[in-house]
């Protein structure tokens, strides 16, 4: 057995770059991708001309090497401690196995009297690593320069961010392996360094794992039609095509540990088109021996033609993939994900062994130079760069800023961050929202979820409902609950001051906005001297209730207030009827005082510190045709809300109003829900809207012009029963093409939501929930009766949701490792054996 020391082809890692034993200089950038499942068609083409932007500002004789690195890993979650259903959550998404991608770009500068290698010519076969040459002190800098270059140019595409490795991260530290260290011995970015045997004559073997290696480097096994997307059947519909990179089905969408490698070789290109026109000629003239030499002849002048005519830059690839596992038993499974894989973009896989040692030894970071030449093809640029993995994982924000939402293939928990990040990027300028869903589509259960999220963060929430959707939810957080029934109608206390308040003008305005409400119909205005009358009621009444301190205040004693005291008062400052007929005001007000029809509506004991309440439902279903009582409660909740937004300085308020807003509108609070949406994100609010009917979004001018104008966030579920009226829909909402598109592929069967920020973010995710979240959100009549009955019953919302979920759990025989049942991965990967259900088209 060789020491790897003696012939390692790295010589140093010098000025954050890595130095091989011939001379070779490469420069090494950690890339971050655009999350897949996530561009449109334009943006694969505007990524694939990026890239040949970039990669022409190379000099001759360098080394693109783009490496795609896979590994399976087991979400371990975030290990704080959270509140109940979080850590519900977390326990339910432990061990959920998803596929990790990190993905580097390695720039190799030749040294200017390197041999081509070849298999029979490799560094590895080398027994010494004394240089042959001294790097030039010139060439380091004109190459960085170079590289600079190349990372502008991509960089100012929008769609990629690169980041160069230190020399720490490409050597490694004493406790973090570095790339070479990962790369060698197959280990994950950040792990401890481990060493481990490396087999490359008879197999290809980095301790336990077994490689297997597969590559395109013959122009025979390559696709007839290349491009910068594919089709992907199972998001396409009949009138939309959704896109994926041309080669995904070798990244994120191959279900094994893998990596996949992309080189590009820059030669001199005159020298490479003098070469082929030499070929040509001997082509010629043997072709009158042989058919083959003509057809070879034609397609090399064809070759040359297009290279002079269209400025084409003629370059070497090769792409591989190698697939590890250590598991012998499946060995036989990966090949053929592998061969089904590139025979979806119309390529052969060659497996390779004998040169599989050659090809992985050359893959070392930084001895791209040492690749057998042989195993590569001519071709031009532009073809080679549509054979790019373009696309990564679901990115996430941080868990304390962000809503848990699951990624599309793996289910994978990610956060998205859907109010600060987006503000802070210029992305969107409001945190109006809007949600819009079929019945059954998830609405509610979304909402729910995002509601406790931000609860969870310290954010107030007021909620607006027609349907009982949240009452789950606020049980289980101790919100107050506001609903009517015959038995415990709703009852409030707008007259009620926490301690420590007092009657400040806006808390006096809004009564006064209450007491007209109750006293006047629409079409009669209030005067001037019936304003200055309740005015001086409303202060006169709390003096009254700092004197006389055994008193409640409430609308009783107020009334009672008016009756004695206050008339004495307009008695004695002559206030005549025509200025303020209190007696007509008295026989108005008398249903809302004891012993009347509405007494129990303004004289609430409970649930007063609505201000400082962080979680209230107002639910509106049984009294959202009444002409009394729904134009008060509205006023209430309105001034709850405002009270709220201008009081608690620095707290997120969160007004969500659900199904409410079509009555609510009728009522005379459209003016409320327009205000609220142009105005509350100044007083970091957050205005929701949620709505069933797709003709609601059409037809209404209120959402159309209030609140859709101003939700630069939308969240919409399956659409595609609308799709043959979609255009409307579209058309109203603002949605591009690409939203359009993206939109059409949710499926509410994998739970998957789609997302729109400010237009420019969109992407679908899946909402994915664990028992004990699934039983407080529930909407579903028997579902609800069952949870209500269980709290009940075990004295508690949160030990009754605690026993339905563990009886749920052993009804179907679920264990503590969880995984999902069928992955997408999967299901795609099973697909693929068969044509018919192949979920890539023809290429582009």
């Amino acid at each position: 057995m060789t020491p790897i020391a003696k012939i390692f082809p790295i010589y140093k890692v010098q000025h954050d770059a890595l130095i091989s034993a011939w001379g070779d200089i490469t420069v090494v950038y950690q890339v971050s991708l655009p999350d897949i499942f996530t561009l449109s068609g334009a943006d694969y083409e505007t990524f694939h001309q990026s890239f040949i932007r970039a990669i022409r500002v190379l000099p001759k004789h360098s080394i693109f090497h783009k490496k795609d690195v896979y590994t399976r890993q087991k979400y371990a979650g975030s290990g704080t401690e959270q509140s109940f259903l979080a850590d519900a959550a977390e326990r339910h998404f432990s061990g959920r196995q998803y596929l990790d991608h990190v993905c580097y770009i390695l720039l190799t500068k030749k040294a200017e009297d390197r041999k081509a290698c070849s298999s029979a010519l490799s560094g590895l076969m080398r027994k010494s690593i004394v240089p042959k040459q001294l790097t030039d002190a010139k060439l380091f800098p004109a190459f960085l320069e170079k590289t600079g270059q190349f990372e502008r140019i991509l960089s100012d595409s929008g769609l990629i961010g690169l980041r160069k490795l230190s020399g720490d991260e490409l050597a490694g530290t004493a406790d973090q392996a570095g790339l070479l260290e990962s790369y060698c011995f197959n280990l994950g970015a950040g792990e401890r360094p481990v060493i481990k045997d490396v087999h490359l004559k008879e197999r290809l073997q980095v301790g336990d794992q077994i490689g297997q290696l597969f590559t395109l480097g013959d122009a025979e096994d390559l696709p007839a039609l290349c491009g910068s997307r594919i089709d992907y059947g199972k998001y396409s519909t009949d009138r939309t095509r959704f896109s994926v990179g041309f080669t995904s089905g070798l990244g994120l969408l191959l279900d094994c540990d893998h990596t996949y490698n992309q080189y590009i070789f820059i030669e001199d290109a005159q020298k490479t088109l003098k070469g082929l026109e030499a070929k040509k000629r001997r082509l010629q003239s043997l072709s009158a021996y042989s058919r083959e030499n003509a057809i070879a002849r034609d397609a090399t002048n064809d070759f040359l033609n297009e290279a002079i005519s269209q400025a084409r830059l003629p370059v070497k690839a090769h792409f591989n993939v190698i697939a590890w596992t250590d598991d012998r038993e499946r060995l036989q499974e990966i090949r053929n994900q592998v061969s089904s894989a590139m025979a979806q973009i119309g390529a052969t896989a060659k497996q390779e062994s004998d040169g599989a040692g050659q090809i992985w030894w050359s893959g070392i970071p930084g001895n791209a130079a040492d690749f057998p030449m042989n195993d590569s093809f001519d071709t031009f640029l532009e073809q080679a760069t549509c054979f790019l993995n373009l696309e990564s994982n679901y990115s996430s924000d941080p868990p304390e800023s962000g809503i848990r939402f699951c990624d599309r293939l793996s289910g994978k928990p990610v956060y998205a961050d859907l109010f600060d990040a987006p503000r802070e990027k210029g992305i969107t300028s409001n945190m109006g929202m809007l949600v819009c869903g079929t019945s059954g589509g998830g609405k509610s259960m979304t909402v729910n979820h995002i509601l406790r999220t931000l609860y969870d963060q310290g954010a107030h929430c007021v909620t607006v409902d027609i349907g009982g959707s949240y009452k789950g939810l606020c049980e289980l957080v101790g919100g107050y609950y506001f609903t009517y029934e015959e038995s415990n109608p709703i009852q409030f206390n707008p007259f009620y001051l926490p301690e420590g308040q007092t009657l400040d003008t806006e808390k006096k305005e809004s009564l006064k906005a209450l007491l007209v409400t109750l006293w006047k119909q629409e079409d009669q205005a209030l005067i001037r001297s019936e304003y200055v009358a309740l005015s001086n009621a409303l202060s006169g009444y709390y003096r009254h209730l700092a004197e006389r301190t055994e008193l409640f205040p409430c609308f009783d004693t107020f009334y009672e207030y008016l009756e004695n005291e206050y008339t004495e008062v307009l008695k004695a400052h002559k206030v005549r009827d025509i200025d303020f007929d209190m007696g007509s005001f008295l026989y108005v007000l008398r249903p809302y005082y004891k012993g009347g029809e509405f007494d129990y509506l303004l004289n609430a004991r409970e649930n007063l510190d609505l201000l400082g309440q962080r979680f209230v439902v107002i639910e509106l279903d049984q009294i959202k045709e009444h002409p009394i009582l729904f134009p008060v409660v509205t006023l209430i909740v309105m001034e709850m809300f405002l009270s709220k937004m201008r009081k608690l300085k620095g707290i997120r308020k969160v007004l969500t109003v659900d199904e409410a807003w079509k009555a609510i509108a009728n009522s005379g609070m459209a003016g409320f829900l327009q205000y609220a949406f142009k105005t509350i994100r100044k007083f970091n609010g957050v205005p929701v809207v949620v709505t069933q009917e797709l003709d609601d979004l059409i037809s209404s001018p209120i959402i159309k012009d209030a609140i859709i104008n101003n939700a630069d966030i939308k969240i919409m579920m399956d659409m595609r029963k609308f799709m043959h009226k979609f255009d409307k829909l579209q058309d109203t909402l603002g949605l591009s093409d690409k939203a359009k598109t993206i939109l059409l592929s949710v499926n509410k069967d994998n739970r998957e939501i789609f997302v729109d920020i400010g237009g420019q973010v969109m992407k679908v995710y899946k909402n994915e929930l664990c028992a004990e979240e699934y039983l407080a959100f529930t909407t579903e009549g028997r579902e609800r009766v069952r949870v209500q009955q269980a709290a009940i019953e075990h004295g508690s919302m949160q030990q009754g949701i605690i026993a339905l979920a563990a009886e749920s759990r052993e009804r179907s025989g679920e264990r503590s490792e969880r995984s999902p049942k069928t992955s997408n991965l999967q299901s795609i990967n099973k697909k693929s054996e068969n044509h018919e259900n192949n979920p890539f088209n023809a290429a582009a």
